[in-house]
């Protein structure tokens, strides 16, 4: 390596050139990146959905959940299975193991699928299709007072001119019913001309055709014949003959049906701002940039809106480019600040322009690391950029090192470029080393089980490619750099006053610090060297405590801190079947309080406008469902006539006088009572790890299932600081059950029959599925509306028998009312449940809960019900595999850190000595976290990780230099109280940059910063008091290894 430098100081060019390099690269590599507010959680999920139109849950489960089960268990490279049964939809969703590949299991899995035989008929074909991770960037509202049509029509003309800006490639259109042709025949039509839906359905496919026919060739050519004669409007299917007779007369299907083209039963409305209102959403595919989307989405609005009719507006929602643009301002406004902190520290203890050249690194490796994000496969995120402020004060530290060591031998009189050389190759091993301790340590983060696991791989990736070009930096063009510096005064008289002012003002500093290690570190050193097994008493003692204060619960541990949005959502669910009518009622409560505080924002912050928009959905959860997503939940959704939902769309976070939370909390406060409701919810996080508490119980009998549901629901309720208690098991609609009556065999009719003849009567006839522009069109055949209403209808019904006669149903069959299930949940072949709750982190944690319910709760209600069973799903799923993964991880780790130690040692202990300071990196973090007030989570552990590195390099300088002084004839007592001192400078330098980077992030009172602050704690903190322990402890351990323990030759 001796070589390389000395090339580089001999050719400062070459140096420049490649800094400029490195410069540019990452310059012009940064539009380029892919940018998002929050990474993007691929997941190995394949998703089989089946529609069976009319169909109750429990007929889901029975006829498509259960054999698809049966079908894919046992299939080679599946995890788990689980399944949804609703009404009209089975959803069952294959979660397989990591090492399988995924387009691969999509095969396999769609073969078993098709394989399946026992489908009913009417099921419409499967959707089998990998779930993949897209990333919506912005969503237009098109709202105004047009009928149905017209908003749909413009909305598709909108939809259509968004998908032809060059940065869009997917968009979807929410809020568009579904077309339908609905023929309506009365049960008194169908006895006065003898007709059934089957037979008109017949008639209607016999003359609406369009049907290819094969072709003609001919001398000229070849010529295609096509039979089209093809329906699609209410004229073509009301001429369509149903009856002709000898004589000519015919009778139409006009004559005996009215004939409807509208849109599907769907109770769902949808307002924004208070007009109907669909939206268009866009989204960010691949490596598109959210930042380019929506400056092109926002350019065609405000062209567009000048052309659009009148009272029609165009609005952008939920624009996660304002997001991510205002973390980017937020996080980019800290690094600055925390850049400014670390030249403050540099220019205090070393020359300005040793100062510069040091500082220099930081650019340099920063755009490194920006040329390399692509290859990685980064993106800009709030993640990456934090990882950038984390290794702020990190990426100095060899460059400290390396500068200082250059200084010294200048200042024993070496030429500048011999003092380069020599005084880098000096440091060269355990620089070297250090970095590859600190990329060691980081690593474990790489490959972290769970879902979200695998966000946390951008906190290694980008510190081992930015300490990667700091390594280079600090060995090449540092050296060169410094080796061609001439300590000059400024020719000007101004900036040679200032110069000579700061120059006093650091020999103050250089003899306060001085005079510190002399008169108080040095004695202190002395001391406990000579008093060594009190020393480490003292040290064990102290780690006891960190560990009591961790242990007593004193400091709580929360997983995944919740990451606050700039959407308020507001939820209301009615029991199942609700009527959309009564729904509304509850839903007009929501809105008129959040009305009202709009009003009161108003008076509150006039120059400010708190509340942008207001999307209101009756009939569905768009926003929860959104917001809802995450590790474990991919394929959550909230829909039917029982639920509604008003989110307020707020300004941005870092413009905003009040944070969402209280936005929520105040809007909570001004929901009256509403009768009949079952649940009232409030939302307002960007993402969620899922509940504090979610235990997820199985039982092939249903009764033990919701008699183990109701006793651990009583249980949590009675937990202090555990609220919203709830589970997922809801009773469905009403049904009325037919079974047949002896009578029915003596006309010969069958279960089947009637099934059939009711189904079409009731849900309909689908005669044709055809393509009417860029519409599907179901053509629909069934009874009137007021045929369908009420019971005494069904009663009233006639079944045509195989002889073709007709007999009223409740001659041949009992009809018995009962209480079906809303939704039927499964997991791994068995019935499933999940109770959840919330817990407030000022009384208790949901680790704290979970610890208490599996220990005293859980075993009693196993014992009692043994078809039971449970497991832990949520924020604790996600937790037991993160912790459980990174903490093998870390020992791996920790081996690979004392094999690089032990190789420049050349021995087997002295990477111990090293490694004593890495648990009380814990205790600066215990320390850290009790003195900001905040809660214990999973990033401030991946803080401790990251610690370990920056700890271990101290410690590893520290040793090298005890080892050089013994190799110069040193006695192991003076090597350690020579090398103390010599390396306290250095020490207290890179321990203070790591600490002064971190700063600004530290004391960051905004909500969006809250998350990713444990972590900086854990880091910051650390540093100093591992720091006091390095500077002590290691020496200590060294002396007691070789004096005592070794019996090393003084």
């Amino acid at each position: 390596m001796e070589r390389i430098t000395r090339w580089f100081v001999q050719n400062k060019v070459a140096a420049n050139m490649m800094m400029i390099f490195i410069i540019i690269a990452g310059l012009v590599t940064i539009p380029y990146i892919k940018m998002e507010v929050f990474p993007a959680i691929e997941v190995d999920i394949i998703n089989v959905s089946i529609v069976y139109p009319g169909a109750s849950p429990g007929d889901i489960e029975e006829s498509i959940c259960v054999r698809v089960e049966e079908r894919l268990q046992g299939l080679e490279g599946i995890k788990k299975i689980t399944s949804t049964a609703s009404e009209n939809l089975a959803v069952i969703s294959v979660e397989i193991l990591p090492e399988q590949i995924a387009e691969d299991m999509l095969d396999k899995v769609k073969a078993q699928i098709d394989a399946i035989n026992t489908f009913p008929d009417d099921i419409e074909k499967p959707t089998v299709q990998q779930i993949i991770a897209v990333s919506e960037v912005i969503t237009v509202a098109v709202d105004g007072n047009l009928d149905e049509d017209n908003l749909i029509r413009l909305t598709e003309i909108v939809k259509d001119e968004i998908d032809a800006l060059p940065d869009v490639t997917y968009t979807t259109l929410v809020g568009k019913k579904n077309r339908e042709l609905e023929i309506e025949i009365s049960e008194k039509t169908l006895r006065k001309y003898g007709l059934s839906l089957e037979q008109i359905s017949r008639a209607i496919n016999s003359w609406s055709i369009d049907l290819p026919s094969g072709s003609i060739k001919s001398d000229n050519g070849e010529i295609l014949i096509r039979a089209k004669n093809q329906g699609y409007s209410i004229d073509d299917f009301s001429a369509i003959p149903v009856i002709t007779d000898e004589v000519g007369s015919v009778v139409r299907l006009g004559d005996i049906s009215n004939i409807n083209d509208g849109f599907t039963t769907n109770e769902y409305e949808l307002q924004f701002n208070g007009n109907n209102a669909k939206l268009i959403r866009v989204f960010r595919v691949g490596d598109q940039n959210a930042l380019d989307i929506s400056k092109s989405v926002r350019d065609y609005i405000d062209q567009k809106r000048p052309g659009l009719p009148p009272g029609v507006s165009l609005t952008p929602w939920n624009d996660e480019a304002l997001l991510l643009q205002g973390r980017i301002d937020l996080l980019s406004e800290n690094a600055k600040y925390g850049l400014f902190f670390v030249l403050i520290v540099l220019a205090l203890f070393l020359k300005p322009k040793l100062a510069f050249w040091i500082s220099l690194g930081i650019p340099i490796s920063f755009m490194g690391g920006f040329w390399f994000m692509p290859l990685m496969g980064l993106s800009i995120n709030m993640l990456s950029l934090f990882t950038f402020i984390l290794v702020l004060g990190i990426v100095v530290d060899d460059a400290i090192v390396v500068g200082e060591n250059i200084a010294l031998f200048r200042e024993r009189g070496l030429d500048p470029e011999e003092a380069a050389v020599q005084g880098t190759a000096q440091v060269t091993t355990p620089v070297i080393f250090a970095v590859l301790t600190t990329m060691a340590t980081f690593s474990p983060m790489l490959a972290v089980g769970g879902t979200i696991g695998a966000i946390w791989r951008i906190f290694p990736l980008i510190t081992i490619i930015v300490l990667f070009w700091s390594l280079i930096e600090s060995l090449t063009i540092l050296p060169a750099h410094l080796a061609h510096s001439v300590d000059k005064k400024p020719k000007n008289k101004i900036l040679r006053s200032l110069s000579d002012r700061w120059d006093t003002f650091q020999d103050k500093v250089k003899n306060l610090l001085t005079d510190f290690i002399n008169r108080r570190y040095k004695p202190t050193l002395i001391l406990a060297l000579n008093n060594p097994l009190n020393s480490i008493s003292i040290a064990i003692a102290i780690f006891i405590l960190t560990l009591g204060i961790i242990l007593s619960g004193i400091l709580k541990f929360s997983f995944f801190p919740p990451i606050e949005g700039d959407i308020a959502i507001a939820t209301i669910e009615y029991p199942s079947g609700t009527p959309i009518s009564v729904t509304r009622d509850g839903f007009n409560v929501l809105n008129d309080a959040a009305q009202e505080l709009n009003e009161q924002l108003v008076q509150e912050y006039p120059t400010e406008k708190i509340i942008h928009n207001i999307l209101s959905t009756v009939g569905d959860q768009p926003m929860r469902t959104k917001s809802s997503q995450g590790p474990g939940a991919l394929n959550i959704s909230f829909d039917g006539s029982n639920l509604a939902e008003v989110a307020l769309e707020l300004a941005p976070g870092e413009s905003r006088s009040v944070s969402t939370e209280t936005v929520v909390k105040r809007w909570r406060e001004k929901v009256t009572d509403i009768p009949g409701v079952k649940q009232v919810s409030f939302f307002s996080s960007l993402f969620s790890a899922g509940d504090p508490v979610n235990i997820q119980l199985s039982s092939k009998y249903m009764d033990d299932l919701l008699s183990a549901r109701d006793e651990l629901k009583e249980k949590l309720i009675e937990y202090p600081g555990v609220f919203n208690v709830k589970d997922d098991f809801n009773m469905g609609k009403e049904e009325l059950i037919i079974s047949l009556l002896p009578a029915a065999e003596n006309y010969g009719v069958t279960m089947q029959m009637v099934a059939f003849q009711v189904r079409q009567a009731f849900y309909g006839l689908e005669v044709q599925n055809i393509q009417r522009g860029r519409d599907e069109l179901k053509v629909m055949l069934r009874y009137p509306d007021e045929e369908r209403s009420s019971i005494s209808n069904l009663e009233d019904m006639m079944i045509r028998t195989p002889k073709g006669s007709t007999i009223p149903i409740r001659q041949i069959a009992q009809l018995d009312i009962g209480e079906g299930v809303s939704t039927i949940k499964r997991k791994d072949r068995k019935r499933s449940i999940s109770v959840t709750a919330d817990v407030d982190l000022t009384v208790t944690t949901g680790n704290e809960i979970i610890s208490s319910v599996t220990k005293d709760v859980l075993p009693s209600m196993l014992q009692r019900y043994s078809s039971l069973s449970y497991s832990l799903e949520g924020e604790q799923q996600e937790q037991g595999q993160n912790l459980s993964s990174l903490g093998r991880n870390f020992l791996v780790a920790m081996v690979v850190v004392y094999t690089l130690l032990a190789i420049p040692f050349g021995s087997y202990l002295q990477p111990l000595v090293v490694m004593s300071a890495i648990p009380f990196g814990l205790t600066g973090a215990v320390i850290g976290h009790l003195i900001m007030g905040i809660n214990f989570s999973v990033l401030s552990l991946l803080g401790i990780v990251a610690l370990t590195g920056v700890v271990v390099n101290d410690s590893l300088v520290m040793v090298d230099f005890i080892n050089k002084y013994r190799k110069e004839g040193s006695t192991i007592q003076n090597a350690v109280l020579e090398a103390g001192p010599r390396r306290f400078r250095p020490i207290f330098m890179t321990s203070l940059t790591t600490f002064a980077g971190l700063t600004p992030l530290l004391f960051e009172k905004s909500i969006q910063a809250k998350f990713i602050i444990p972590m900086a704690v854990s880091l910051a903190f650390g540093v100093v008091f591992a720091t006091i322990i390095t500077l002590f402890l290691v020496p200590i351990l060294y002396l007691i290894l070789e004096k005592y323990i070794l019996k090393s030759g003084e």
